[in-house]
């Protein structure tokens, strides 16, 4: 199944998509926010040949080549970031390469992911996790229509925990 929109498609990893998910988990940049980068020769070892293999996980598009990863997937009752449990127990996720920062990508794709979620689960409630400090994602929330909830300390800096209101403001 792939979601098409203006300029990108959303669909299931591929073995083609492997380097492209190696080089956004290496990626310092990337992984500024959420917990660094990891270690390319471990991911290079550890990394299926076909990853993020399971429903909620999306691979982005952009002219032929992956930019990016969109996930939904079922939040960690474990987590110090298992607050409201009430909230909802799906859990939006993104990563984007750095070079496609900027270029509205990233709303596109995740308010496609938002939209085929909410026609699959009418009614089941998202929420978004994102570090305080980073100001892009904070932005994109609003513009997905997240709503704060609360602001926790976890994993040593402020995090904020929105839930999805069920609509993608224009």
């Amino acid at each position: 199944m792939a979601i098409r929109t203006e300029r990108l498609v959303l669909r299931e990893s591929e073995g083609r998509d492997r380097a492209a998910i190696v080089e956004l988990l290496a990626s310092a940049e990337v992984g500024a926010y959420v917990g660094g980068a990891q270690d390319r020769g471990e991911l290079e070892r550890a990394l299926p040949e076909v990853p993020g293999q399971r429903p909620g996980f999306f691979v982005v598009e952009l002219d032929g080549s992956a930019i990016g990863t969109v996930t939904l997937s079922g939040r960690n009752v474990e987590s110090p970031d298992y607050l409201h449990p009430e909230a909802g127990d799906v859990e939006l996720g993104y990563l984007f390469l750095p070079h496609t920062w900027g270029r509205g990508y990233a709303a596109e794709a995740c308010a496609a992911a938002l939209t085929w979620f909410a026609t699959a689960h009418p009614g089941e409630a998202v929420v978004l996790t994102t570090q305080t400090a980073n100001e892009r994602s904070l932005r994109l929330a609003t513009k997905l229509g997240f709503t704060e909830l609360t602001r926790y300390h976890a994993y040593g800096t402020e995090q904020c925990l929105a839930t999805w209101s069920g609509h993608v403001q224009p």
